[in-house]
Order: structure tokens, then C-alpha cells, then sequence
């Protein structure tokens, strides 16, 4: 099984959505979807002191400019094992651009833990919280010498708008993806 190609989206895409993670959140090691043959390839630690502050992956199904499937971070009280699937609720997106590529990046709730299944809106998240995830994404690859650029935090109703372009761009390029 592919985790990117075999996986569904979620029945009810985009208000609640699966998420494949690559990388538990707190790790300093950079997981990486290999898109050949769907297995996960420890593609760098980190060269910068930060962590990962949330589990963070992948929608399958989705397909972005970038080339690559649409990028999710997922708040939780627990870190998960890569390769997890979890059902996650939209909140918000962070818009990104790295190495001059817009890759932006959706931020949702695990929708199966108490604790953060309540939030709705990215507003009802503490604002340290995104300052946290904005910081993380504006330091993670100074040392490398690489150009990333974190714009602004937008609401749920944005980030679910780009997860059914991502679909649907999926749908349309699906035969000629490896």
C-alpha cells in the first residue's frame, strides 16, 4: 500500500481530513515521503536547534506546485510514530514560500484527541502557540543557507479551500505521478 496514492483524502474532505505523518512532532530528523515505493527516508537531522512543534506530514491524495502532496501539521497532546494515519480537522493554513516554491502548510487538530478536537478556527489557538510554529518554520533552515519565507496565518475556511485544490489538481495529475 501507498500511503500518498492509496489513501483516501478523507469521506469528508476537506472539513475532516486523514493525515499520513512523517515526522513526530519534537523530532530533529527530517523524514521524507520516498514517492517511488511509499516508504518514509530519514532525509536529513535538522541542521538548525529546533524541534518539530507539531506531527507533521502529509494529505494523501493532494498535489501542489511544489510537486509534492499538500503539507499538514497536526496538533496533538501526543507525538506519533511515523507512517500514522490520523484524522485531522482544518484550522487554518500558514502561507510559506521555501526556496522560492509556495509551499504552504495546513494546520489542523487531531480530531480524536479531547484536548484540541474542540478548536474550529486557528483563532481559538493561544497566539504564542503560532508564533511557536511560524518561528520553527522561519529558523529550521538557516544553517543550510536556504531562503525560507513564512507569511501570514490564515482561517480555517482558506485552508480548506486549498485542500480541495490540491485534490482536485491530484485527480487531474494522478496518472503521470510516480
Amino acid at each position: 500500500m501507498h500511503p500518498w496514492h492509496d489513501v483516501p483524502a478523507g469521506d469528508n474532505s476537506p472539513e475532516l481530513i486523514n493525515a499520513v505523518i512523517e515526522i513526530p512532532a519534537g523530532s530533529k530528523v527530517k523524514y521524507e515521503l520516498d514517492k517511488t515505493s511509499g516508504l518514509l527516508m530519514a532525509d536529513r537531522v535538522l541542521y538548525s536547534s529546533v524541534r518539530y512543534p507539531a506531527n507533521y506530514g502529509f494529505i494523501p491524495q493532494t498535489y501542489c506546485d511544489d510537486k509534492d502532496p499538500l503539507d499538514i501539521l497536526v496538533l496533538c497532546q501526543e507525538k506519533v510514530f511515523p507512517r500514522t494515519l490520523m484524522r485531522a480537522k482544518p484550522i487554518g493554513m500558514m502561507e510559506m514560500v521555501d526556496q522560492g516554491e509556495l509551499d504552504d502548510k495546513i494546520i489542523a487538530v487531531h480530531y480524536d484527541d479531547p484536548e484540541f478536537s474542540s478548536f474550529n478556527c486557528i483563532s481559538e489557538l493561544p497566539p504564542h502557540r503560532l508564533e511557536e510554529l511560524k518561528a520553527f518554520f522561519q529558523d529550521y533552515k538557516n544553517l543550510e543557507g536556504k531562503t525560507v519565507k513564512v507569511g501570514e496565518i490564515l482561517k480555517a475556511d482558506a485552508a480548506k479551500k486549498a485542500i480541495s485544490e490540491a485534490i482536485q489538481l491530484y485527480k487531474k495529475c494522478k496518472d503521470t505521478l510516480i
